[in-house]
Order: structure tokens, then C-alpha cells, then sequence
């Protein structure tokens, strides 16, 4: 019995064993494969981290490669689809409010395609209207698609099973530029990795378009510039003030290429349109409008400040003027110190057309035409001056030369009524009446030469056939010398010729010589010389310089044609006067001057 109940008992205490060993052992499996298990999912986490990071590293390749935003956007939309396995996805760039443009898309079900993408061109959807809200900062999970809703309600196409889609902002920093959408079909959720792996692309992308926008800004701005200065080069040569409205609008859209460009003159209460280029159009006008009647132009001109105009709900159109309808303007004031002499005026029909790059262009032309406007009155002014100083010297020569042989022909002229009363004057009469005659061929011939001068016709036939033409009124005997091939611009060959008049003038008034030698030529630096010599008495620079007003009207007619003078002469070895005056660029020719 106790070996039997022992017996028992030790059974009872092995199987005990054993079942504890049993449960020892399975508790032990549970672990190991608890411990395989989070391996697993470790694994698996990492390796999704891992091929993550390399979609995010090759899309990031991708946006580095190019600064051209359609080929960019492109493949970086193909890249994401491969590494995400999604199947559809497209991109919004959108201004205010109404303004969008689907510039980037891959894999649209035909339904979207319908009629040269006509769905993703035209009408609002919920996610661009959540965008002009301002309530899409973060991804968002899944968006009804309008477009695919209007698309299956007006039967455009099949939607291959795309129903929703998510929704990622394009932002780089707080600079918003557009929508990145991303669908699959039958697919309705997106969980949060997925959502965040978006956002990461979406930054890269924002951030690829505003280093693409920054790239383009800077590449227009040099762009812009370099039209500046070729502008400011046609402007700033034009010296008549009634040529600067036309000639302004004509080479500012021949060279920016806008759309309208518009000259304003302020005339006391009113500003007057005097000409217009509206699509390649150019026209001189003269069309006044009152202040109240010229809105944000009369407001430019008033506060003397630049203005940029847009108008997003409707067109702008003047009534008044025959200028088409915009939806964005620039304004710039033209003055010079405190005077305002008008308005300069460009416009485009489209939203958002001009950017900063653009309006400080436009105000820097608008600088170009005051200055030219102010430069174009004081060469007036110089002009009116020099006409003053001429007449002055004519009257002086009158009053030096004709006045005084016209006094002493009075004088003898009375001598000669005295000796017709004396009988035995017979000699003496004779005498006199040739001193008349003589008196009044002298004065004769100064008359003609001052009236030769005020008409420079000789110019008709050349410069050297009208300065030898001039000569002979003088009674000199001019020897001519050219060297050379050229064709003046008239501005310059007419400061010759009256360089040349002045200088034969002097000649036949102080040098004592009836001969005097003109030589004109080009050199190689294209350059024109002018040289007027003799062989008289010649006289001291230094002396007359500052007393002689010939001598200062050459030098002034010299200075503003940019050239040098050089006088040479000394008592009693006559006199050279050299001229040396640069061609302007695109004024040298080959016609010979004769």
C-alpha cells in the first residue's frame, strides 16, 4: 500500500514537473515570439522609413535639377506616383481669387482629359476654394472632387474609379503658392504617415518654386535692365519736346513689348493724351481731359507718386480715350525736381501682369523722359539764347559797319549838294560821287554777307560749296582741302558752317589777307576736323579770348557737340582755328561732302 501510494504520489509529482516544464516553456515561446514579432514590425517600420527618405531624396533630386517649372513640376509628379504607388495626381498654382492654372498633372482619368482638360481649366472645386479662404494650412485626408462629380454629372468620361483625393498645401515658409492634389482609385483614406510623407513633398516643391521664381525674378530683372538702358540711349537723344510723346511710346513697346503705353502732358487744369502705342499701334493725339475726369492718372500727377492698378472684378476703360480696356495698370509721374511735366501710362488686359521687377522699370523710364524733357528745354533755352546772342552780334555789325557807311554816304552825300551850288567845285563833286558809290557798294556787300548769314542756303549744295559760296560775298579767295569720305549729321554740319562764317568773317575784318584755307576731313577715330586758316595778321588768344563774342560763340557751338577747339595764332603770322568734333554712333555714312 505505500509502495503503491509512493509510487502514485511520485507519478503525481513528475506529471506536476512536467506540466510546469510544459508551461515554463510555453510562456517562453509567447515571449520569443512577442520579441519576433516587434522585430518584425520594427523592420518593417525602418524599411518604410528607409524607402520614405529615398522618395524624399530623389524627389529632391529631382526639383534641383532644372529651374524650368513645367519640366520640373513634371517629374517630380511622375517620381512621386512611383515611389508612393498612388496613380493620379495634379498641381495648382493659384492667385487671388478667381485665378488658378493647372500647370503640372500625371495619369488624369479620361474624364478630367475631356476636351483638352477642359474640367481642369474651368469652374471652382472645394479645394480651391478652401485655399482663396485661407483655411488649408495642413494635408487634408480626402476631398470630394468636384471636378470628378461635375465630370460623372455631365458625362464627360470615365473616371477610372477616383472618386477623392487628398489635398496638400504648396507653401515655403508662410508663402503660399499653390495645391498639390494625389489620388488613387477606390482609395478613401490617407493615415498619417502617408499625409506627412505629402507634406514633406509638398515643402519641397514649395520651396523648388519659390528658388524657381527668385531664379526667373532675378533673370528678368537683368533682362529689364539691359532694355532700360536701350531705351534711355533712344530717349535721351531726342532734343525737340514735341517729339518726345511719339517717339517715347513708340521705342518703349517696340522694346518691352506692352501691350498699351500712353503720354500725358499736364497743361494748366487739364491733362492731354498726345500720343498712345496700343498692340504695336502708334498715334499722335491731342485729347484733354479735366482732372475729374482722369481718375487714378490725375491722381498720379497730384500726389506725385506711382501707382499700380488692378482691378479683379471688372475691366477699366476711359470713355474719353481711345485706349483699350485693362485689368492692370502702372502709373509713374514724369518730373524733374518740383516740376511735373506729365504722366507716363502702361496697361495690360490681364490680372497681376506687371510685378515689382516691371513697375520700378516703368518708374526708372518715366526718370529717363523727365530728364530728356528738361534737357530738350534747355537746349530750347540754348537755342533761344544763341539766336539772342546772334542777333545781338548782327546788330553790332550793322551798327559797326552798315550804319557807319551809311552815315559818312549821308554826309557825303550832303558835301555833294553843297559843291553843286559852287561853280568852281567841278573836281571835287566828281570826287564826291565816287565816294558815294563806293559807300554804297561797301555797304551793299556787308548787308548781303549779314543776310547770307541769317539764310545758310549754301548748305543745300554741302558744307564746302556753301563756305566758298559764303567766301566769295566776302571778296576772299578760300582754298579747300577733304580728306576723306563722310556724311555729316545735319545738327553738326550746320555748327560748321556757322563756325566757318564766323571765322571767314573775322578774316575779312581783321587778318588783312584777301586768302584764307578751309580743310575738312575724318580720321580713323571717327572723328570730324575742321581747320580755317590764313596767313594776315594774326592776333594774341590770350587778349581777345574773353573780349571777342565771335570767338565765344564757337566755342559754345563746339562744347555742345561735345568737341575740342584749338586756336593758334600770334602777331603777324596769321591765324589757325582747329576743330575737333566726334560722330555720334549710327550717324557715320560715306556720302562725300562737297
Amino acid at each position: 500500500m505505500f509502495c503503491s501510494a509512493y509510487i502514485i504520489g511520485r507519478r503525481e509529482d513528475h506529471w506536476s514537473e512536467k506540466g510546469l516544464e510544459f508551461s515554463q516553456t510555453l510562456v517562453l515561446n509567447r515571449r520569443k515570439s512577442n520579441v519576433l514579432r516587434t522585430v518584425g514590425e520594427y523592420l518593417l517600420t525602418n524599411d518604410q522609413r528607409i524607402t520614405e527618405l529615398t522618395a524624399l531624396k530623389e524627389i529632391a533630386e529631382t526639383l534641383n535639377r532644372s529651374y524650368d517649372m513645367d519640366h520640373m513640376l513634371d517629374n517630380v509628379l511622375r517620381k512621386l506616383l512611383e515611389v508612393t504607388g498612388l496613380t493620379t495626381a495634379w498641381i495648382f498654382m493659384v492667385d487671388e481669387e478667381p485665378d488658378y492654372s493647372c500647370v503640372a498633372d500625371q495619369e488624369l482619368p479620361s474624364a478630367l482629359k475631356w476636351k483638352d482638360k477642359y474640367p481642369m481649366k474651368n469652374g471652382s472645386c472645394w479645394c480651391v476654394n478652401k485655399y482663396w479662404r485661407k483655411e488649408l494650412h495642413h494635408a487634408v485626408n480626402i476631398i470630394e472632387c468636384k471636378r470628378i462629380t461635375d465630370a460623372i454629372q455631365y458625362k464627360w468620361g470615365d473616371t477610372e474609379g477616383i472618386l477623392h483625393h487628398a489635398t496638400v498645401p504648396l507653401k515655403a515658409g508662410q508663402e503660399l503658392f499653390g495645391i498639390l492634389n494625389i489620388a488613387a482609385p477606390d482609395k478613401e483614406v490617407f493615415d498619417e504617415e502617408e499625409l506627412a510623407l505629402l507634406e514633406s513633398v509638398a515643402f519641397q516643391i514649395g520651396s523648388a518654386i519659390k528658388r524657381s521664381r527668385l531664379y526667373h525674378s532675378s533673370q528678368k530683372r537683368a533682362l529689364n535692365y539691359a532694355k532700360l538702358g536701350e531705351v534711355s540711349q533712344q530717349i535721351t537723344s531726342i532734343l525737340n519736346m514735341k517729339d518726345i510723346p511719339i517717339e517715347v511710346v513708340q521705342h518703349v513697346s517696340d522694346i518691352f513689348s506692352w501691350r498699351v503705353v500712353a503720354f500725358f502732358i499736364v497743361e494748366d487744369d487739364h491733362l492731354s493724351l498726345r500720343a498712345f502705342c496700343a498692340n504695336g499701334y502708334v498715334e499722335r493725339c491731342c485729347i484733354d481731359l479735366l482732372f475729374q475726369e482722369a481718375g487714378f492718372i490725375a491722381e498720379t500727377y497730384i500726389t506725385k507718386k506711382k501707382q499700380v492698378i488692378y482691378r479683379n472684378d471688372d475691366t477699366i476703360h476711359f470713355d474719353l480715350l481711345p485706349l483699350p480696356e485693362f485689368q492692370s495698370a502702372v502709373t509713374a509721374p514724369i518730373q524733374y525736381n518740383d516740376h511735373t511735366y506729365g504722366v507716363l501710362l502702361v496697361s495690360c488686359e490681364k490680372r497681376n501682369a506687371f510685378d515689382d521687377n516691371d513697375v520700378d522699370v516703368i518708374q526708372s523710364i518715366s526718370d529717363v523722359i523727365s530728364l530728356t524733357m528738361e534737357n530738350a528745354r534747355l537746349y530750347e533755352q540754348r537755342k533761344e539764347l544763341a539766336h539772342f546772342e546772334e542777333r545781338n552780334r548782327l546788330a553790332r555789325d550793322l551798327h559797326d559797319s552798315v550804319c557807319q557807311m551809311l552815315f559818312s554816304l549821308s554826309l557825303t552825300a550832303k558835301g555833294a549838294e553843297m559843291l553843286l551850288k559852287s561853280e568852281d567845285q567841278q573836281v571835287n563833286l566828281e570826287q564826291a560821287l565816287d565816294e558815294i558809290q563806293t559807300l554804297s557798294q561797301e555797304a551793299l556787300k556787308e548787308m548781303r554777307s549779314l543776310i547770307w548769314q541769317l539764310r545758310p542756303t549754301g548748305l543745300e549744295q554741302g558744307l564746302i560749296t556753301g563756305i566758298c559760296h559764303y567766301a566769295q560775298q566776302l571778296g576772299l579767295e578760300v582754298e579747300t582741302k577733304m580728306k576723306g569720305v563722310v556724311e555729316l549729321p545735319r545738327h553738326i554740319e550746320e555748327a560748321l558752317y556757322r563756325i566757318g562764317q564766323e571765322a571767314l568773317n573775322n578774316i575779312s575784318k581783321h587778318a588783312q589777307t584777301p586768302k584764307a584755307k578751309v580743310i575738312l576731313e575724318k580720321n580713323e577715330k571717327e572723328e570730324v576736323l575742321f581747320t580755317v586758316m590764313d596767313q594776315g595778321q594774326g592776333f594774341d588768344p590770350k587778349k581777345n579770348r574773353n573780349q571777342s563774342l565771335g570767338l565765344i560763340g564757337i566755342r559754345e557751338r563746339v562744347q555742345r557737340l561735345e568737341g575740342q577747339l584749338a586756336i593758334s595764332s600770334s602777331i603777324g603770322e596769321g591765324t589757325q582755328l582747329a576743330i575737333k568734333i566726334p560722330l555720334s554712333k549710327g550717324e557715320r555714312g560715306s556720302k562725300k561732302i562737297e
